[in-house]
């Protein structure tokens, strides 16, 4: 599988995540969204934005559900944060669907911890 960005074309596993995570930029978050039939709002951004600065920042971390949740709920301090409002933005499962557009590996784990 691969994506064409920009005359580009970027390799992505049978799954749909980016092989090469050097090769992500929003444009290309932008073209994978369209390919699971999403439209980026600036709250899917934010979860986007949650999601890659958890993986660079914090040793790789991919968060579950669970966790997305909780850190969605300090950044959106102004309203209430639950599973709901993950799945209304990324009805594909919020930790798989969002971390392939952010550009991130493909979590395997089976459950939640």
């Amino acid at each position: 599988m691969s994506y064409e960005v920009n005359g580009k074309s970027l390799e992505a596993t049978a799954t749909g995540f980016l092989v090469n995570q050097d090769d992500w930029d929003k444009s290309v978050a932008e073209v994978i969204a369209a390919s699971e039939g999403l439209t980026l709002t600036q709250d899917h951004w934010d979860v986007i934005e949650y999601l890659r600065d958890q993986y660079f920042n914090h040793n790789g971390e991919l968060p579950n559900n669970r966790h997305i949740v909780k850190g969605m709920q300090e950044i959106w301090s102004d309203r209430k944060v639950d599973s709901k409002t993950l799945f209304d933005l990324f009805p594909g499962n919020p930790s798989k669907q969002a971390g392939m557009i952010a550009g991130l590996p493909e979590s395997m784990r089976k459950g939640g911890y």
